[in-house]
């Protein structure tokens, strides 16, 4: 390798971009890419509510084919900082392990395919047989709302076009090789609130406790499987994640009860076909004695998948020739800037190992980072044909 995978992911953990500061990891992208060859954009977006986020967008070509590689500088906090084995934003190396908030999620793998691209630069006159661009927002570990959505918009909006991109989340579930990305299920949030009648305890006959109602649409709820999974995807499943009456007054009925769900659902659902199937269950389990509504927050979760063919064939072989391992395709997981960019171009996921991310002693082993790398380069070389 003419370009070190481990010296550039120090460089970036010692960045503190905890969402939604920058904290210096575009800046260094920006220095490092530039010196390559690589015309580099800085855009910072804006939304009324939203923080303000930094983005940076580079290209090195002209002609197709075109491979991006996307992803986030962003980390989310560290935590209590005395509880790491070693400082979150010192980039220590110890027991051949590279220690840091970002070490898995995502600046290692972010640190490997830039050492990979610049290693293929390196050995082919320093231009590829296409392009190579590189995609990489300051909002994923944030609302996702001034990041990859408006980074996309404005590349497509100055005629960039993108054939195939890696997205280096860290897909892998054990080892090295083991799985990579190819979609993602839905994520929609809702309140389910039912209204009753405000009394005294002592006398329910005169009030109308919303929280019996509550507890009935709740278990009708979950009662029923949404669907039994599809091709790609697991069941659908709808989970409550906190209940809420507010009331602090022990002989009070109280007027009104609360609960708060998420559901992951599958591509047998749209977000609005999703709605209309729970709030049809809970009009049947409710009848007329119960007075629910519905609060639907909104989402740019949407459920996708990539079809296999070529590039992830490409992708597969890639993996195997280094680790030995045939990755399982897999739809699993939570949301990931993969949702917008499928809009735009095929995208896969495939990173480093999940297991220590957004923990205290977030790390990485050494000899992860340079086959991530090493399989990097042999996806970008197959790609344009090296």
């Amino acid at each position: 390798m003419t370009a070190d995978p481990v010296a550039i992911a120090r460089d970036l953990l010692r960045c503190r971009s905890v969402t939604p500061a920058e904290g210096g990891a575009l800046k260094f992208l920006e220095a490092t890419l530039k010196a390559a060859g690589f015309t580099v954009h800085r855009m910072t977006f804006k939304e009324l509510g939203a923080d303000d986020v930094e983005n940076l967008y580079a290209r090195i070509g002209t002609a197709a084919p075109h491979l991006t590689f996307a992803g986030h500088t962003d980390v989310v906090p560290p935590g209590d900082e005395k509880a790491w084995k070693y400082p979150p934003f010192a980039g220590e190396v110890a027991d051949a392990e590279l220690y840091g908030r970002g070490a898995v999620d995502m600046k290692g793998g972010i640190a490997c395919a830039l050492a990979a691209a610049l290693d293929h630069l390196a050995a082919n006159g320093g231009k590829p047989k296409g392009s190579i661009s590189f995609l990489i927002t300051g909002d994923e570990e944030g609302i996702a709302v001034n990041g990859t959505p408006k980074l996309l918009q404005w590349a497509a909006g100055h005629g960039e076009k993108f054939d195939h991109c890696i997205l280096g989340e860290p897909s892998n579930v054990e080892a090295l090789g083991d799985t990579i990305k190819i979609g993602r299920r839905g994520s929609l949030n809702g309140h389910l609130i039912v209204t009753g009648k405000q009394g005294h305890v002592a006398y329910p006959q005169r009030a109308d406790n919303p929280i019996r109602g509550l507890v009935t649409l709740v278990s009708a709820l979950q009662a029923e499987p949404l669907d039994d999974g599809s091709a790609l995807f697991p069941p659908s499943h709808l989970e409550f994640t906190s209940v809420d009456v507010g009331n602090k007054t022990v002989n009070l009925i109280p007027a009104e009860a609360r609960a708060r769900f998420n559901i992951r659902f599958n591509d047998k659902h749209t977000l609005d076909s999703l709605k209309k199937l729970i709030e049809q269950r809970a009009a049947k389990a409710a009848g007329d004695e119960i007075n629910f509504a519905f609060q639907w927050e909104p989402s740019n979760a949407v459920v996708f998948a990539v079809k296999p063919g070529p590039f992830t064939d490409l992708v597969v072989d890639a993996i195997t020739k280094v680790t030995s391992r045939k990755p399982k395709l897999s739809t699993s997981g939570g949301t990931s800037d993969a949702r917008f960019i499928t809009a735009y171009c095929p995208v896969v996921e495939f990173g480093l190992v999940g297991q220590t991310m957004h923990a205290v002693d977030e790390r990485v082993p050494i000899a992860d980072l340079r086959a991530l790398t090493t399989i990097y380069r042999k996806i970008i070389d197959r790609y344009f044909g090296s």
